[in-house]
């Protein structure tokens, strides 16, 4: 993992997670397929193996750039301007 200029804009403490799971896929009636939490504005998103990946779109949406795995016991970072593990 590395730096990018994306992460110091980042507010600290991390955002709390605006909702429990992925509201686009709640009100689709789809089952989303491991869950990304927006580092900006605390949006919660499904991944892109899921059907919809609303976390990507809603980097296309926002520009919120770095976003974080929402699963238990996971921690990792992505930077989606950089496209690379932070």
């Amino acid at each position: 993992m590395s730096e990018c200029q994306h992460l110091p804009g980042l507010p600290r403490p991390e955002p709390v997670a605006a909702h429990p799971t992925c509201p686009e896929c709640e009100a689709a009636g789809s089952h989303p397929v491991q869950l990304r939490l927006c580092l900006v504005c605390g949006h919660v998103g499904c991944c892109d193996s899921s059907p919809y990946q609303h976390a990507t779109a809603h980097f296309a949406e926002t520009g919120h750039a770095v976003m974080r795995s929402y699963e238990p016991g996971q921690s990792w970072r992505w930077c989606y301007v950089d496209q690379r593990l932070v």
